[in-house]
């Protein structure tokens, strides 16, 4: 059980490390969007790649931080029976969400976003828009990225509560 607590500390350590890049990438990403502003409605100035790079941080802000969210309790619950429940309830409905739930859909996320990324990344695809960031294959390697990170996540907390509904607390 040690390899497995092991495991889920890693791994928990791997989504601390991104949440706190995202939370830096946040503040550059408000910081940016206010020099936007400013630059716009201050000095008359625009820049299509500018503007695409908050696109681009807000897409990582969400797609790089939900495994972080899900490490710290901050993903939506519906507390219907959970809030009511004991501890071993909630580690029981919480392996339920998670090989029910999670893992599958992000699988399936992971296996239909492939191509897409592959075939974005073979072309080196271009800017959204005209005079935008010519790295759309970075953004569109975000969806694997997150499918992989909230995994990883999910089989921490999943290690977790399984030691929880054996009597083994973490």
């Amino acid at each position: 059980m040690a390899a497995m607590t092991r495991l889920a500390d890693i791994l928990d350590a791997i989504n601390r490390a991104v949440g706190a890049v995202v939370c830096w990438a946040a503040l550059a990403m408000v910081l940016i969007q206010f020099a936007l502003v400013l630059a716009r409605y201050v000095f008359g100035v625009s820049s299509i790649a500018a503007n695409e790079s908050v696109l681009y941080l807000h897409a990582a802000i969400f797609m790089l931080g939900s495994g972080y969210a899900l490490l710290v309790g901050g993903h939506v619950r519906v507390d219907v029976f959970y809030a009511r429940a004991s501890p071993r309830g909630r580690a029981a409905i919480d392996v339920f969400g998670h090989l029910f739930l999670l893992a599958p859909a992000m699988i399936a996320l992971l296996v239909w976003s492939w191509p897409m990324v592959r075939r974005s990344w073979a072309i080196l695809e271009g800017p959204i828009s005209v005079g935008g960031i010519p790295a759309t294959y970075l953004l569109r390697s975000l969806v694997p990225a997150f499918c992989v990170l909230l995994l990883a996540q999910g089989l921490a907390c999943l290690i977790r509560d399984a030691l929880r509904l054996a009597g083994r607390e973490t």
